[in-house]
């Protein structure tokens, strides 16, 4: 089935037996994020809460909560499927030959029909405010210390004032009162340098209840100048269909649930937060751009859909591994001797990278440091860990294992100073400070490494062929709880 809107993905996840409807009446503030917050930590299902209280629009959440569901939210196929696929498409090699012409064509045909297609009219435009008014929303406050109430799944739209390239990211929204918001774009962010660069009043649109892979394209890391409309098209298997604004020039989403229109202006802040973040602890209370609105228009009957963030596993987590998984192929285009990726949840997806590599001269696994350092969002990167091609980086006790034989601290360590991500608060300074590399693959001499390096201790083949046959002649019951 097609997912075109997030009413598709319901009736879906509604089939598929992950999506779980609450009748009850439940409380924005706090309660349905204590009722979520459960549900994620014991990998539950989706949640549409029909009855929140003070608000008739029903509740979305827990929507990308697993790896089944994210899989389900673009198409149903397996993550690394679509990571081939997308590498493919986006490969900036020359072809050679006339055979891998054509199939180049063909990638780009593929990329070509992926662009959003701009309609006349759309479904979130069928009720349109006669006063924006954010009052009527279930916005959640999710945690006891939150400055107020904050909208979390927004993809919020703006554009580049020197070429007028559209940018969509996901930036949450604190609820001041009716008709305004914070707007925490984060200053490594490409809206941030949009509005940098532009002059005193930059329009804003912001939809809510797109379908999930417009919605996973907002969080994705792209290079800056590519629209992520496209690469949702593309994940999407059609184009996504955009209409203009009532009262500013932008367009968003034909089939988002709800639309926000409005401008942020120079030198106006407002104190924003604290906010219980996916770190797991209170991002702290900063100045940030107020969102003023000047228009609200929503589907008929619309759902408002949101998540929680907080120490992992949450749902964004999910979305995270989702660009893990994706984007690995492109990172090979550039460093072709990467094997594999983790980026583990208690990372927060900044705060440790683990790569595996073929490692093939001294010092390469600095050389892939230091190229995590300067790439793109990763280079925000706090903890990197270089582990040799056949140590599978998401087993994290073998990860550990190779750390602690392997590493030595005086050779195989590397402090560094770089940029950090906004929501690191270990660090004395706010947006950079102190990095580790730590290179965990086997030394050589050629590294410095006089002594014999030992094997790993593995049993033969076909001896664990042997046993495997025998087993069930011992009677030994492994399922057992010998506890």
């Amino acid at each position: 089935m097609a997912i075109n809107d997030l009413r598709d993905f319901i009736k879906i996840l509604k089939k598929q037996g992950e999506l779980v409807v609450v009748d009850a009446p439940v409380d924005p503030h706090l309660e349905v994020s204590e009722v979520t917050d459960r549900v994620s930590k014991a990998h539950g299902p989706a949640l549409l809460f029909k009855n929140p209280i003070d608000s008739r629009m029903p509740i979305l959440i827990n929507q990308f909560g697993s790896m089944k569901r994210m899989g389900m939210a673009l198409g149903r196929r397996d993550l690394d499927d679509i990571a081939a696929e997308l590498g493919q498409v986006l490969e900036l090699q020359v072809p050679q030959g006339i055979v891998a012409k054509v199939k180049a064509l063909g990638r780009l045909k593929e990329l070509s029909d992926s662009a959003p297609r701009l309609v006349k009219k759309g479904p979130c435009q069928e009720v349109v405010m006669d006063e924006p008014d954010l009052d009527s929303l279930p916005i959640l406050k999710t945690w006891p210390g939150d400055g107020g109430p904050f909208i979390t799944l927004p993809v919020v739209f703006t554009k580049d004032p020197s070429t007028g390239n559209r940018n969509a990211g996901m930036y949450r929204l604190q609820k001041f009162d009716s008709r305004t918001t914070g707007m925490h774009w984060h200053v490594h962010k490409d809206a941030a340098e949009n509005f940098r660069a532009s002059g005193d009043r930059m329009e804003v649109a912001v939809a809510i209840g797109t379908d999930p892979a417009t919605t996973y394209a907002a969080t994705a890391p792209l290079p800056r100048g590519i629209d992520e409309m496209m690469l949702a098209g593309f994940l999407k298997g059609s184009p996504v269909e955009m209409v203009a604004c009532k009262t500013v020039d932008m367009e968003v989403p034909a089939t988002a649930e709800i639309v926000l229109e409005g401008f942020v202006k120079k030198g106006e802040l407002r104190r924003e937060g604290p906010f219980g973040d996916h770190t797991g602890y209170y991002s702290v209370a900063d100045d940030y751009p107020i969102f003023h609105l000047t228009c609200v228009t929503h589907r008929r009957d619309p759902v408002y859909a949101t998540t929680i963030v907080g120490r992992p596993p949450m749902e964004d987590c999910f979305l995270g591994k989702a660009t893990e998984r994706l984007f690995l192929p492109l990172l090979r285009l550039t460093l072709p001797e990467l094997v594999d990726m983790n980026l583990p949840l208690e990372g927060v997806f900044h705060n440790c990278a683990i790569l595996s590599i073929r490692k093939s001269y001294p010092m390469h696994a600095r050389k892939m440091m230091s190229a995590v350092w300067g790439l793109g969002m990763l280079s925000l990167t706090k903890f990197v860990v270089i582990v040799d091609e056949h140590v599978n980086v998401h087993d994290e006790s073998e990860v550990a294992w190779r750390v602690f034989n392997n590493v030595d601290p005086r050779r195989d360590v590397v402090i560094t100073e770089g940029p950090l991500d906004v929501l690191d608060h270990s660090s004395p300074t706010p947006n950079y400070g102190a990095k580790m590399g730590l290179d965990a693959t086997k030394a050589w001499a050629s590294e410095g490494y006089p002594r014999e390096w030992p094997d790993d201790i593995v049993m033969s083949g076909e001896i664990k062929r042997l046993v495997d046959m025998k087993w069930s002649s011992y009677g030994i019951d492994l399922g057992r709880d010998f506890g």
